[in-house]
This record gives C-alpha cells, structure tokens and sequence, in this order.
C-alpha cells in the first residue's frame, strides 16, 4: 500500500478522452502507456457506441485492468462530431482521477472536444488534441468558432498525417504540432508468419515468372470506390495477361461490391478473386497471414483522402510487403517510393507485384523492411514513449501555446527514395471511420 501511494503521488496522471476505445483492442496503447512505472492513465468514452455504418451498437470493453475506465451516457451516439457527454460525467471524471494533463482524441471542430477543452480552462488542466483531419472542409460559424476556442486552448496538437499537420497551421495554430499514430500496432497479436517467398524454380514456368503456388495479393477494407478496388482488378487483369499466376483475397463488404464483381466477370478474372466477406477484429491477424503481399489502392475523392490506412502497419506487422497508391498519407506510411504507385494507375500498380512475384530476393528485402520499420515506429510501445516524452515536455513548460513555432510544428519530411526512410516523427494511424476496426 505504502508503494502504491508513493506511485500515486509521482507518477504522471493521463486522462484519455474518446469513443475510439470503446473497442478493447484499440486500448492496447492505453495499456502500453500504462504499462510505464511512472505513468496512470484513465479513459472517459461512451457507455455504449453506434457503430452508425453497421448498424450496430458497441458496449465498451474492459480488457486491460491497468486502464482506469469511466464508462458514460452521451448523446447522438455515433455522431464522431456532434455527440457530447454529461458535463457532470467529465467534472467527475477530471475530479475523482485528478489528471496532470488531458488528452482528447477528437476533431477541434468536435462538440465533445469543446466540452473537454471548456473543463480544462475551468480545472487548469493542460489539454492535448489529436486529430485525423486532412481536407479543409466547409464549417459553419459555430463550428469554426469552436475550432479557435480549441486552438487557443490546447497546449499541442497531434496530427495523424502530415497534411493534418499543415492544416492546424492554416487555420491559425502556432504551438507544438507533432505527427503520429493516434495508435500503433500490437506486435504480440500481429506478428510473422513462417517465411513463404514466391517461388520461380520450375523452368516449365512462363517466361521463369511463375511459382508452383498461387501468389496472393490481399485487401482488407471496405469494399467502395475511394478504396479503390476497381484499380486491383485492372492490374489483376494485366498480371493474368502476363501470365502470372496469383489469386487476389479481397476482405469485406460495402455497396459498391455488386460493381465490382460485375467488373471482374466482364474481365473473366472470376477465377482469380476471392470475394471474402467482412472480417472481426480477432480474426485480422490470421487473415492477414494469408496475403503474400498487401495492397491498399485508394484514391481521392471530394470529400475524402486516405487519412493512414492503418492496415498497412498490422500487415508490414506480419512481415509481409505492403503495397499503395499516392493517396493521402500512404506513401508516408509505407517509406518507400518503390512500393507506391501513383492513384488510379493500374499499370504502375501491376508492374510492382510483377516485381515482387518475380524476384524473390527483392521480396524478401521489402519484407525484413517491413517488420523493421513497423518496429522502429509503429508498435504501441513506440506511441507510447513518444507521448510520454511529449506531456513531460509539456508540464516542464516545453509546450506552451506561445506564439513560436519549433521544429515538431513542421509536417514530416519522408524520404520516399527506393530502399529508404528517414523521419524522427512516423505518422500513422486509421484512416477508416475512427477507429472502429474491422467491422466491414
């Protein structure tokens, strides 16, 4: 008891504030925080949560006893903009937990976020944002209203991408402004599979491009036109007319679906696409394990970019290539220009996984990259150490909302030259409806 109390005393007190954790399996990096011998850490997020695109509500789980939970009623459940908590549930929170600093994990336009950062003007409590946002939508007075409150309220903003980061820029923000995951990866549930690496030993094989096994090109994702399915299916087209024997795994549903099989069966490719339907979150791991390689093909619409794509860091996880488009912030994720193709560009994307079936040496080096650099940036541990270093740099006075810019406020600079990578700060994270994985 007397060791606890001293804990209690010097340890750094977090309270997270988001409807993301009310899935057990995104806490893990609550846990990884917690985890630290000097660090607490509690969670406000709804109750109960509307999974508004499934149709389905989510009862908030509990799976890391080091997590110190307060479960609470909102209003306009699944509503990632609009929903707001008991302005008591938040006092009792703040006062029964006594934070050092606060963490919200919302947009700064979001009506949650203003309450939060209400409460911590009231409370003295320094107040951390992170955000995906990365397009410069239209927003009512109100909303933007709210956006400078918050601005001019928090202590640093955490952006989930480097457009993100410029944009908080834009609209008039001069503190910190780092780029990271809002989570990262657990390594323990995703982790590498026994080697396979494409064989192209048998000489009956076309051109020596083949292997004896069917090479799988997998997708996991909703299954809609900004994901970009249709240009999979154009390159499966181009690999099938080379020769290349593979099958493509597409993971998940969505109401462009019927366009695309009907595509694929204009195209004959019915025999080369596996048309698996959505996947739960307990079963990615062994999904994923499945693919020899990832592609996640996305492109911009007017409403929409690719905010992270986290599926890419659970893949390059399991030790496997990681394929995508220019869109939003994959390229960033990825790190390596060689494994990008420009959105939309079939052509670009088939001669890619030509490259990887064909030369087994290079898919063996883009899949040690792989698990390296979701090692080096990606796991929860990662997050959490560079958050811990951001609040303690906060509370010593580091992180003022001042009118300076240092050098986090910059958006990350990757290195998308072939083979390299070079970044302090990796940016990761969702870019599917916040965080509520694998519920396709």
């Amino acid at each position: 008891m007397i060791a606890s109390t001293a804990k209690h005393k010097s340890c750094l007190r977090v309270l997270f504030v988001s409807h993301t954790y009310v899935v057990g399996v995104n806490q893990g990096k609550l846990d990884a925080i917690a985890s630290q011998d000097e660090v607490e850490v509690s969670l406000l997020a709804p109750k109960r949560w509307k999974a508004v695109q499934w149709n389905k509500i989510l009862e908030i789980e509990n799976p890391y006893p080091r997590v110190q939970l307060y479960p609470n009623r909102v209003l306009f459940s699944g509503k990632a903009g609009a929903y707001v908590y008991s302005p008591l549930a938040i006092l009792r929170a703040s006062l029964d937990f006594r934070p050092d600093i606060i963490q919200v994990e919302q947009e700064v336009f979001s009506l949650s976020g203003f309450e939060v950062a209400l409460f911590s003007r009231l409370l003295n409590k320094p107040l951390v944002f992170f955000g995906w946002e990365n397009m410069d939508r239209k927003l009512s007075w109100f909303r933007r209203w709210i956006r400078k409150f918050i601005l001019n309220t928090t202590k640093s903003i955490i952006a989930g991408n480097c457009e993100g980061a410029e944009l908080v820029k834009k609209w008039g923000y001069s503190g910190s402004v780092e780029v990271m995951p809002q989570m990262g990866v657990d390594t323990q549930l995703f982790t590498p599979r026994e080697k396979k690496l494409p064989d192209i030993s048998n000489p009956k094989l076309v051109n020596s491009k083949l292997k004896k096994s069917e090479f799988c090109i997998g997708f996991l994702g909703r299954l809609s036109y900004h994901k970009g399915i249709d240009i999979l299916i154009d390159a499966a087209r181009l690999l099938r007319d080379r020769g290349y024997t593979f099958k493509i795994r597409l993971c998940g549903t969505g109401s462009d679906k019927p366009k695309f099989v009907e595509q694929a069966q204009k195209l004959g490719l019915d025999k080369f696409i596996i048309w698996q339907d959505g996947v739960r979150h307990d079963e990615v791991p062994m999904e994923i394990c499945r693919f020899d390689v990832l592609v996640l093909p996305s492109r911009t619409v007017e409403t929409w970019k690719e905010q992270f794509g986290h599926v890419l860091i659970e893949a390059m996880a399991t030790g496997i290539p990681v394929v995508g488009s220019t869109c939003g912030e994959i390229p960033n994720v990825i790190g390596r220009k060689d494994l990008v193709f420009p959105e939309g560009n079939a052509q670009e994307l088939a001669a890619i996984l030509m490259r990887l079936i064909s030369q087994p040496s290079w898919y063996a080096e883009v899949a040690d990259y792989s698990l390296k650099r979701v090692h080096q940036h990606y796991s929860h541990e990662r997050i959490a150490q560079r958050l811990i270093e951001l609040w303690r740099n906060i509370l010593e006075g580091d992180g003022k909302n001042d009118d300076r810019n240092d050098d986090n406020s910059k958006p990350i600079e990757q290195d998308l030259s072939e083979g390299s990578f070079s970044s302090t700060s990796s940016s990761t994270s969702k870019g599917y409806f916040p965080n509520i994985p694998y519920i396709i």
